[in-house]
């Protein structure tokens, strides 16, 4: 395709699928395949345009890679390019997480399938941990920011505080403390530079003019927006009034909430579905969800695909219907509806005013504020996981407000414990890539299957 030529709408879907099949290791990774590809070789936008829409995005809830792919799309050819570039994006992972979903169903219980879920547990767990240093490395530049941090991790560890109430508080204190004056309270996120030779915005395809959009345009974005907002929405409302008590009907309720506060992106989200789907809903035991995890991360996609799976697993077994793959395959299938649909709103509703909120200083405290929050909130996950994944055994201590779940020390899983530290040095010293860390961690958890260990 000529550089100079701008793409047709055939052309630049081939690109996003493209993109798709190689949007594996979480946002940062997949951030980095689409920079590599659209700003470094397709030379469709600048650096300084690709970073001003991650930005944008950032300010929105929902997972920033597919909704930072939806954007592009919308500039290079509207709506319809927005749709093909955010729909392609999910296909794969949506496609892989429906099929190992039905494995897992059928034949979790099977000897070699247990053991290489078994050994992916240990590697989740190193995985999440270094998301904890990443993010902090990016979100924790001034004391404000550690105490945020510091104090969100007590408040969800310690007193279970919820999630959103986390996110609430944390977005408040960033707007006061912008609005204050005060220095520890600065704008920023997003995951930083990601190319070492800056691609001039002037000498692309969509050029650097970022007020270049259409009435037209704009218009057709807002009617967009409204038209995924009614699509994700008018299932909620169907469900919730002629099968309230169904699980159905709990799983659109509480994912609909998820995409309007999963603000951090999907490690912090996760903290929140352990607590409910695990601890208030019982649609899983812990362990089956590090097993979900292993599998968003061992596929292509936004890691928040994982709640397809989430989705899966508590229609199979609380729907009561008959066939309970099928009542799994639609419990799916809408996590993954009621999860997605609300990102194209937001994009759509706000792109044509993204110059504006970027613009806002105080919003894009409130945007670091719950960045900072989201670190303990996530290290609280990690510690979840090892919980659960090196002990047997745990249990729930209370006093007054306190409410703390600690493992039984005497019931620690010594060939987890190995398995876990084993990915820690493969990850933090090795400096090994999340693909070969998985690979490996299953293959060991394999091998000790068939060596009898577990």
């Amino acid at each position: 395709m000529d550089a100079q030529r701008f793409p047709t709408l055939t052309e630049a879907a081939r690109v996003w699928a493209r993109i798709a099949a190689l949007s594996f290791g979480g946002p940062a990774g997949q951030i980095a395949v689409m920079h590599r590809i659209l700003v470094e070789e397709k030379r469709w936008l600048g650096d300084g345009r690709f970073l001003h829409a991650l930005n944008f995005c950032m300010l929105l809830p929902g997972p920033e890679a597919q909704q930072l792919a939806t954007y592009i799309g919308w500039l290079m050819h509207g709506v319809r390019g927005a749709l093909i570039a955010g729909l392609l994006f999910i296909l794969p992972g949506a496609v892989a997480i429906m099929l190992l979903s039905w494995v897992y169903a059928i034949w979790g219980d099977v000897g070699f399938v247990s053991a290489l879920f078994f050994g992916l547990k240990a590697a989740v767990l190193a995985i999440v941990l270094q998301a904890v240093v990443r993010v902090g490395k990016r979100a924790l530049k001034t004391r404000a920011m550690w105490a945020i941090a510091a104090a969100s991790f007590v408040a969800i560890f310690a007193f279970a505080a919820p999630f959103p109430l986390i996110v609430a508080l944390a977005a408040v204190i960033g707007w006061a403390g912008a609005k204050a004056g005060v220095a520890g309270f600065q704008g920023g996120g997003g995951h930083g530079a990601v190319g070492k030779t800056p691609v001039d915005d002037a000498a692309t395809l969509l050029g650097e003019d970022h007020g270049d959009l259409t009435g037209s345009k704009r218009a057709g974005a807002f009617r967009a927006g409204i038209v995924a907002l009614v699509l994700w929405l008018l299932p909620v409302a169907a469900l919730v009034l002629l099968a309230p008590d169904s699980v159905f009907a709990d799983i659109a309720t509480y994912f609909s909430k998820l995409a309007v506060l999963t603000f951090g992106g999907a490690y912090a989200v996760l903290a929140w579905v352990a607590q409910a789907a695990v601890g208030t809903y019982g649609w899983l035991e812990p362990g089956e969800m590090l097993d979900g995890l292993g599998m968003a991360e061992t596929t292509p996609g936004p890691l928040i695909m994982v709640l397809q799976f989430v989705g899966f697993m508590g229609a199979m077994r609380e729907s009561g219907w008959t066939n309970p793959l099928l009542a799994g395959t639609a419990g799916g299938l809408l996590a993954t509806w009621v999860t997605f649909a609300p990102c194209f709103a937001w994009i759509f509703l706000g792109a044509p005013f993204m110059e504006g909120l970027r613009a806002n200083k105080a919003l894009s405290a409130a945007l670091s504020a719950v960045t900072a929050a989201v670190v303990g909130v996530i290290l609280n996950l990690a510690l979840w996981f090892a919980v659960h994944v090196i002990w047997s055994q745990v249990t729930r201590v209370t006093a007054g407000p306190l409410s703390l779940e600690l493992p039984v020390l005497g019931s620690v899983n010594w060939i987890a414990a190995g398995l876990s530290a084993l990915a820690l040095i493969a990850v933090f010293r090795l400096k090994l890539g999340m693909v070969t860390v998985l690979a490996g961690a299953a293959a060991l958890g394999l091998g000790l299957h068939l060596a009898g260990l577990v």
